[in-house]
């Protein structure tokens, strides 16, 4: 087709209104056949039919039900070969995570457009584009045991210990950490590093990841019904993020606790996240959308930090402990420091210090600017109670 404005075009968004004016703008843009869905399954049919299959689509992301986040995976799951252009209300670092997915799925993508969509947005776009023609679609140390360990989570031997995050500038808690223990019958308190690792690598994080979800939940139940507000930050494995279902999985538990998504803080160990983008890309900003916080935890220790901070929707940045502790006597981990701060504060996110352990550590960081800090001069991990 040598004729762009010949191309069949859908519009996919749940809002009438917005449905309604985004075809006014195309055909004011010159596309003759445009058609509107208001869901992914009828946008999905569409997709399916040779006669009236898409060749560009604008798609919302903010949706009920199918979001445009699943909607683009299950456009690859029906080999879209056409290109997309992402239409949202989020901020601009959700839509370059939304981008980035769609680029990894290796779907053509022209762009992103802000709401409220304007003439002069969408033409720019769409002003040198031309219809795809069909392609191929692309090639889709420690002495405990696993059985003991995966017996320890049907037991409920695992516990949850909590260490404070307070707002440097005011010294007002802002929120908990959670922090997993394994309460062992012969050896009492064993630390993660124990057996997390182990918990990875035999298929038991799903597990172990729901445990501590619950632990945490009924214990912010408890908090409020005391009166005490507080955020909560879950550790997440890479491994959660390569579970479809995950963004349902702790949706469900937390409306069942009554708990706000904005007081769940995710926390990703950065040096975790995989090379493959496409699935934890995906979940975290399905996971974003739904407002739950997500934090890149352990900034700077591992090999892509700035990469990760472009590429993935995450709203706080935690500084790796190593670099804080004695910063305000150490040049280099002053200077890290102070690069780090400035690129959260640059970005919009919130920023964490973790390991402050004296008055010097404290000090240092309050006077940078940072946001959060927690660690042992504050208090040490405990008990709900």
């Amino acid at each position: 087709m040598t004729d762009p404005h010949e191309a069949h075009v859908m519009v996919l968004d749940d809002e009438p209104f917005m449905r309604q004016w985004l075809v006014r703008l195309l055909a004011q843009a010159g596309f003759k056949n445009v058609t509107a869905c208001e869901d992914g399954a009828s946008a999905l049919q569409q997709v399916d039919d040779p006669s009236r299959r898409p060749a560009l689509i604008l798609c919302d992301l903010n949706m009920p039900g199918m979001d445009g986040v699943e909607f683009i995976r299950k456009l690859v799951e029906h080999g879209y070969t056409g290109s997309l252009i992402l239409v949202s209300g989020e901020d601009e670092r959700v839509l370059q995570s939304a981008s980035k997915l769609v680029q990894a799925h290796h779907i053509d993508v022209l762009g992103s457009l802000h709401k409220p969509v304007s003439q002069q947005g969408l033409s720019t776009l769409v002003a040198h584009w031309r219809p795809t023609p069909p392609t191929a679609k692309p090639p889709p140390n420690n002495r405990y045991t696993v059985r003991r360990l995966r017996q320890a989570i049907e037991h409920g031997e695992l516990i949850t210990h909590y260490q404070p995050k307070v707002r440097l500038a005011t010294g007002e808690i802002e929120g908990m950490e959670t922090l997993v223990r394994w309460r062992h019958p012969q050896d009492g308190l064993v630390w993660p590093d124990q057996f997390i690792g182990m918990a990875e690598a035999h298929g038991l994080i799903r597990a172990l990841t729901h445990t501590v979800l619950v632990q945490a939940l009924s214990d912010m139940t408890q908090w409020q019904q005391r009166g005490l507000t507080l955020k909560v930050a879950i550790n997440v494995s890479m491994d959660n993020l390569h579970e479809l279902d995950f963004p349902d999985i702790v949706t469900g538990h937390v409306q069942a606790a009554g708990v706000p998504p904005h007081a769940i803080v995710l926390e990703v160990t950065e040096s975790r996240l995989a090379h493959d983008l496409r699935a934890p890309l995906e979940i975290l900003m399905r996971l974003r959308l739904r407002r739950f916080g997500l934090s890149i935890d352990d900034f700077g220790t591992g090999h892509s930090s700035l990469a990760q901070l472009r590429d993935m929707p995450f709203d706080e940045l935690k500084i790796d402990q190593g670099f804080v502790r004695g910063a305000h006597s150490h040049e280099t981990n002053r200077a890290i420091v102070f690069a780090s701060l400035r690129l959260a504060h640059e970005l919009g996110m919130t920023s964490v210090a973790e390991g402050v352990e004296d008055q010097a550590d404290w000090d240092f960081l309050k006077e940078s600017g940072c946001d959060l800090a927690q660690g042992y001069f504050i208090a040490k991990p405990m008990p709900a109670d």
